[in-house]
């Protein structure tokens, strides 16, 4: 008889830095997030620790801020690399997660997060504040996302705003966990739109936040793994989802891939990247919508980290953390090429 041995199993392992992180996170958001349906956002802002742009350079990047309405809050920030002054660069418009309830671009992690995608990339990046939940319940994160595509599209806005290495042809709509939801259905619509100077190529989901009426094995498997949780996404899908359909979950919004999904076979969807994590309760949903892109004849892409969590990436003492913006960059390299390629022939 001969002996056989199982293969390794995969397993959470996180420094004790990126544990107390993820901690401090989880016990802000569980403080700040009302039984009735609000945030305490005094609260919130008290621990909520924000970074003012730099208009010098930090570390190879200068940052502004830019105001689209005033009246809802609408803006951006631009992250510019300055070492590649004189190249030709993608625009990355960004989309930051936190459940659609928290956080902004101006929070410290995202801050540091959209440096490192202007400098490793390189490219231009766009960090929206979107109006959030419960206070704006969907479409309004939706559409002022899209809004901001709408205003870069206009030359006097695009001139005012980006540097002129800004190449709004090759534009890519990144987000991760909430932001990744927005990312996919901004781009969606942007391929229905007809715009003047932009053309969205490319798709980066990062771990993003789908759901649905079903309980998925990963989500009952990984209840309680770091930052994501039953509890937590069942709070976060009844203040986001339109009051007056009953919070059904397989709104199309939210289970993107579900029986009420919309047919994309027929639509010119732009190239996606889709990461997923082992030991993210949002697993299999995330790997559904990779699979129904495929499907739908979409060129999509997959990246599994079989031994990280939720937002991993937003943590850069983990390896596998500089590891998905080197694949990034592959990926923004890979698809610019392909579509020079088509142009050129």
């Amino acid at each position: 008889m001969v002996a056989t041995t199982k293969p390794p199993q995969p397993s959470l392992s996180l420094p004790w830095k990126t544990r107390i992180h993820i901690s401090f996170f989880s016990a802000v958001t569980n403080a700040c997030s009302r039984e009735n349906g609000t945030v305490n956002r005094g609260l919130l802002n008290l621990l909520d620790f924000r970074t003012p742009p730099t208009s010098k350079s930090v570390n190879g990047v200068a940052s502004h801020d830019v105001v689209v309405d005033e009246t809802r809050n609408l803006w951006f920030r631009v992250y510019v690399p300055t070492q590649h002054a004189g190249e030709d660069l993608p625009v990355i418009v960004f989309f930051h997660g936190g459940g659609f309830a928290f956080l902004s671009p101006d929070v410290v992690m995202y801050d540091v997060v959209c440096r490192r995608f202007a400098r490793k990339v390189p490219a231009i990046v766009v960090s929206v504040n979107y109006r959030r939940t419960p206070e704006h319940r969907y479409p309004a994160q939706h559409n002022d996302c899209f809004d901001v595509l709408k205003f870069l599209d206009d030359e006097e806005n695009k001139s005012k705003s980006l540097p002129e290495n800004a190449n709004l042809l090759r534009c890519f709509i990144a987000g991760d966990s909430a932001g990744g939801n927005l990312a996919h259905h901004v781009a969606q619509r942007a391929c229905e739109f007809n715009f003047r100077r932009l053309k969205v190529i490319g798709v980066v989901a990062i771990q993003p936040f789908f759901g649905g009426e079903e309980q998925t094995d990963s989500e009952t498997r990984l209840d309680g793994t770091p930052i994501v949780s039953k509890n937590r996404t069942d709070w976060f899908w009844k203040v986001f989802l339109p009051e007056g359909e009953g919070f059904n979950r397989d709104h199309p919004i939210s289970n993107v891939s579900g029986p009420n999904a919309v047919d994309i076979s027929k639509v010119d969807f732009p190239a996606t990247m889709v990461v997923v994590a082992g030991f993210d309760p949002l697993y299999d949903w995330q790997k559904r919508y990779y699979k129904w892109l495929k499907e739908s004849g979409k060129e999509v892409y997959l990246f599994e980290y079989p031994n990280m969590c939720h937002a991993f990436y937003l943590f850069p003492e983990l390896p596998e953390s500089g590891q998905l913006f080197a694949q990034v960059k592959d990926f923004i390299d890979k698809v610019s090429s392909n579509v020079a390629t088509l142009l050129t022939n």
